[in-house]
């Protein structure tokens, strides 16, 4: 009960700070950790939501702002249908190479280096509270990336976050999530 009060203090404080979309993506945060908190004692708590692009964009500008991420430096998606997500990622391709050396292939050095706006689009492979992704297509400018580049850049910079993701296995899907889906300008998801 403490953790709920201490939970609900701490996003109203928060929430005072900040844009409509991060308040909205922020109290859905705070509502999957009450749901799980209650699961954890045998209760059913039934949280379902449903985010813009927008929103998300809104809230992942927050995000990079509150909680810098190794390797990148901002990021933007656009969601399609069947689970079809398109992202303009500038990514620090100095920091990949430092995390992962070899990672960015001699031949795209001269242009993938230093921080740079890179478009990926991947598809989700969701499960019951996992997911997998593949890269559909990459580039830079006019520059084609091949997929098994991107997936090794996405797999350098994932290791270095605090979550130490493996994106060789299946990615838990955050707070408790069962699923996920996207629709054209939005995702939808239910713990």
């Amino acid at each position: 009960m403490r953790t709920v009060i201490l939970s609900a203090l701490l996003l109203s404080v928060a929430i005072k700070a900040e844009s409509p979309a991060v308040t909205k993506v922020l109290t859905l945060f705070n509502d999957l950790n009450v749901a799980k908190n209650e699961k954890a004692a045998g209760r059913v708590k039934k949280v379902s939501f449903t985010l813009t692009d927008g929103e998300i964009n809104e809230y992942l500008r927050h995000a990079l702002t509150v909680n810098p991420r190794p390797g990148l430096d901002n990021m933007r998606v656009q969601f399609y249908p069947s689970n079809y997500l398109a992202t303009l990622v500038t990514v620090d391709f100095d920091a990949v190479e430092r995390f992962r050396p070899g990672t960015v292939p001699t031949l795209l050095r001269p242009i993938l280096n230093g921080k740079r706006a890179i478009q990926v689009d991947v598809r989700l492979q969701p499960q019951v509270g996992v997911t997998t992704f593949s890269v559909e297509k990459a580039s830079f400018e006019s520059v084609r990336i091949p997929a098994f580049v991107v997936e090794q850049m996405i797999a350098a910079v994932a290791s270095r976050q605090a979550e130490k993701f493996d994106t060789t296995k299946p990615i838990p899907l955050p707070f408790g999530l069962q699923s996920i889906h996207t629709e054209l300008g939005k995702v939808s998801g239910a713990n």
